[in-house]
């Protein structure tokens, strides 16, 4: 009993190793295929060099847009293990050549499928899209660079001109500013000269004053300053005394 279950792990043991090691690939996941143009629908078988796996079977199948599966086509493998490969994994591709497309309702995705006696494997599929002979790949490169290189100049001549214009606004040019301060300089009236401030001067504080010695005093010296009228100081009364007595005498 103990030998039969040990048996039937063994068993699925080997199934889980195996299915581990073997995988299916289909690369690019896309093509476009223009009409009356040759396609070619990849699949990568990957397995170990065991005997149980290089034995196989390959499958295409195609489903159109609206769900439909169709088979293609078939084919069997029987692979040959090389001296010292033995055990070590290997991927083979066994590329599916389609006849020229009739018509653009050959759109779909196209799948290929691989069993062993155990294991069933199937691709993501392709995806084929079918176009006219009209049609032209274009690319956007060259389209996408010069509008960027546009939508870039016209930001740097945007900002220049918003610049330049606070500048103006804010900063007026030197030859601006200069006229307008000639034009205030010109029109403004121009001020008076003030008048001469008259000279002020102190009398001589003597007792008894001479009266040659004031004649000789006034040719060089200018008059006292005066005195607020009404209050004539007792020496000028002296003075102007003196005065008409030397006219008299004279």
């Amino acid at each position: 009993m103990a030998s039969n279950v040990k048996v039937i792990f063994l068993f699925l043991w080997s199934l889980q190793y195996g299915e581990g090691q073997v995988n299916v690939q289909q690369r690019p996941p896309i093509q476009v295929a223009l009409l009356k143009e040759e396609v070619s629908i990849p699949c990568k078988v990957t397995f170990p060099y065991m005997m149980k796996y290089t034995k196989f079977s390959i499958f295409y199948y195609w489903i159109n847009p609206v769900g439909k599966k169709t088979f293609i086509s078939s084919k069997s493998m029987e692979i040959h293990i090389p001296p010292g490969e033995e055990n070590r994994t290997t991927t083979q591709s066994y590329n599916l050549k389609l006849k020229p497309l009739e018509s653009t309702s050959f759109t779909g995705t196209y799948y290929c499928e691989v069993k062993w006696n155990d294991i069933v494997k199937m691709g993501r599929g392709v995806f084929v899209l079918a176009r006219d002979t009209g049609y032209i790949q274009t690319s956007y490169r060259w389209e996408i660079l010069i509008t960027l290189t546009t939508l870039l100049a016209a930001l740097s001549i945007t900002g220049t001109a918003l610049l330049l214009w606070k500048r103006k606004v804010v900063c007026p040019g030197r030859n601006q500013l200069l006229n307008t301060l000639r034009h205030k300089v010109e029109t403004q009236p121009p001020s008076a000269s003030p008048a001469p401030a008259t000279p002020t001067y102190d009398c001589l504080d003597s007792q008894q004053v001479d009266v040659y010695s004031v004649l000789g005093s006034n040719t060089d010296k200018p008059s006292c300053r005066r005195s607020p009228p009404g209050k004539t100081p007792k020496k000028q009364e002296t003075l102007e005394e003196s005065f008409d007595t030397l006219y008299e005498n004279i």
